[in-house]
């Protein structure tokens, strides 16, 4: 996933915008869990980079999107960038 979201809606406001980014992360997180793993792994672990723009997003543990997108808006910005790449894994890393 590779998106950039809207931080500000007509109409709603900030939190409940940022609830439903945090809903469609959440959303593509478990339909990732459910794939099947290739053979030869036990999970899957997830690449996450959060940020102003694709240029300057930072990687993060999944862990802390949340509170990365929280961060973002709080500086003022319009828009967050996000990208989330499910890899195969051996054993849990804390993603």
């Amino acid at each position: 996933m590779k998106k950039t979201f809207p931080l500000q809606a007509p109409g709603k406001d900030d939190a409940r915008v940022r609830d439903k980014i945090r809903h469609e992360i959440n959303k593509y997180v478990r339909r990732c869990r459910r794939k099947p793993v290739p053979e030869g792994f036990k999970q899957w672990e997830f690449l996450c980079r959060v940020g102003l723009g694709a240029e300057e997003a930072e990687s993060r543990p999944l862990r802390e999107v949340a509170i990365t997108i929280d961060t973002v808006a709080q500086t003022g910005a319009t828009a967050v960038y996000v990208e989330i790449e499910a890899v195969p894994a051996q054993r849990g890393s804390g993603g």
